[in-house]
């Protein structure tokens, strides 16, 4: 079991090191912070938000994507499948990472489990309807990510930057601006801190609403009142800029927009992405405790969480700068208002392909927003060369993960390995 855990260690790590650096590249790369200063925020909030929400994606990775009732009889098999997937998934991210790509760790993990079940019971025992999905998501998730932010950040240079009187103007925006990073973002993250509360109102108050709508609501009304706060306190004339490294003020006022962005994109990755490291650990985990192969369900231990993050964190630490580095500086020159829009579009669109229920990637809806406020700024701007290299990694995640996995099983299948 230690090797087990020492496996999704390194596959946390690599996450870290690939995945999280997402959250915070647009960041680093409009110089909003630093190098250092992000990987102690992300570190901080992608900790937390994988300790506190994140079993719920690992319980769906560790019993939905492969079918575990074809394992019943062989659990021992189930066991050494999901070895492969901590193996080849590391490896590509690993990969992936030392040529500064941003890749998709949940399709490496998908494909990685498509991978070993092909091997252990022909293509049937693939579903091909989450797989096609998932291909949906590539094409959707950087098209809506980087409509929103072109929007968007076509309407902050019309009204704002382009204006005679940028700070008097911006000053007018930013409650407005405040209501919709906060609204934003509140019904992204809220929603689990107010779980609890929609199960008292269910079960002790006794409403009568889907147990779904509840923590949505609840979390929509806290945001509200946060964006209220934020406006008695721009009133108190809080908004004016103070000393910063940025010679434009407006700048200095979007860097601190951006850094809230950053930090909520980095809580909410945290509480979803962190199942593709410890899913396959937790797995094993239960069916080394009880003999069976889980069927409806399994409880996450906190220790499996604690690890996850401490992987995650670890990673990032130590190899991020690489991945933060192509989203934030080699596709186009970012500041802080572009790098906010970016940001504010990839949250968007994360929720509402979570509203409609479709799988999708940090890196892609980055990415897109990234480009789509490169397309308002300056079309020639974009680097055309970073995003076909982007997009081959892209491409290939899906069945690269899922040949390592098949290989790999085999080979462990033949040796008899045993976990």
């Amino acid at each position: 079991m230690l090797i087990v855990a020492l496996l999704a260690f390194y596959l946390a790590f690599n996450l870290g090191a690939n995945d999280v650096a997402n959250a915070m590249g647009t960041s680093v790369g409009s110089k909003a912070v630093t190098l250092k200063q992000a990987l102690i925020i992300a570190g901080v909030l992608e900790f937390t938000g994988a300790v506190l929400f994140g079993h719920k994606v690992s319980e769906t990775l560790a019993t939905e994507i492969a079918n575990p009732s074809l394992f019943v009889d062989t659990p021992q098999m189930l066991v050494i499948g999901m070895v492969t997937v901590l193996i080849s998934c590391g490896l590509w991210l690993q990969i992936a990472t030392s040529r500064g790509l941003p890749v998709s760790s949940s399709h490496a993990t998908v494909g990685a489990i498509a991978g070993f079940s092909c091997v252990a019971f022909g293509i049937s025992a693939i579903d091909w309807s989450s797989i096609g999905l998932i291909t949906l998501g590539w094409i959707v998730t950087p098209l809506i990510s980087g409509t929103i932010a072109a929007l968007f950040y076509s309407q902050i240079k019309r009204w704002i930057l382009e204006q005679p009187h940028q700070l008097k103007q911006l000053n007018e925006w930013i409650p407005w601006l405040s209501t919709i990073l906060l609204g934003i973002f509140g019904v992204i993250v809220l929603p689990s801190v107010t779980q609890p509360i929609a199960n008292f109102l269910i079960g002790e108050v006794g409403i009568k609403v889907p147990a779904h709508d509840i923590p949505l609501f609840v979390g929509g009304i806290a945001a509200v009142g946060l964006s209220l706060y934020s406006w008695r306190h721009l009133d108190r004339g809080e908004s004016k800029p103070s000393q910063s490294k940025f010679q434009n003020p407006v700048e200095s006022l979007f860097g601190k927009f951006q850094l809230l962005s950053a930090c909520f994109v980095a809580f909410a990755h945290g509480s979803n992405d962190v199942g593709n490291a410890i899913a396959p650990l937790a797995a094993i985990n239960y069916i080394n405790a009880t003999g069976s192969v889980p069927i409806n369900g399994i409880t996450i231990p906190i220790w499996i969480l604690i690890l996850g993050g401490v992987g995650i964190v670890t990673g990032l630490a130590i190899w991020g700068k690489k991945v933060i580095a192509t989203i934030g500086e080699s596709i186009i020159s970012l500041q802080p208002s572009s790098g906010f829009c970016a940001e504010l579009a990839t949250a968007t669109t994360i929720l509402l392909a979570s509203r409609l229920g479709l799988p999708v990637s940090t890196s892609h809806a980055l990415v897109g927003g990234v480009v789509g406020v490169g397309l308002i700024q300056n079309p020639q701007s974009v680097q055309l060369k970073t995003l076909q290299g982007i997009a081959a990694a892209w491409l290939v995640t899906v069945p690269v993960s899922a040949g390592l996995s098949a290989a790999i099983f085999s080979i462990a299948r033949i040796l008899d390995l045993q976990f």
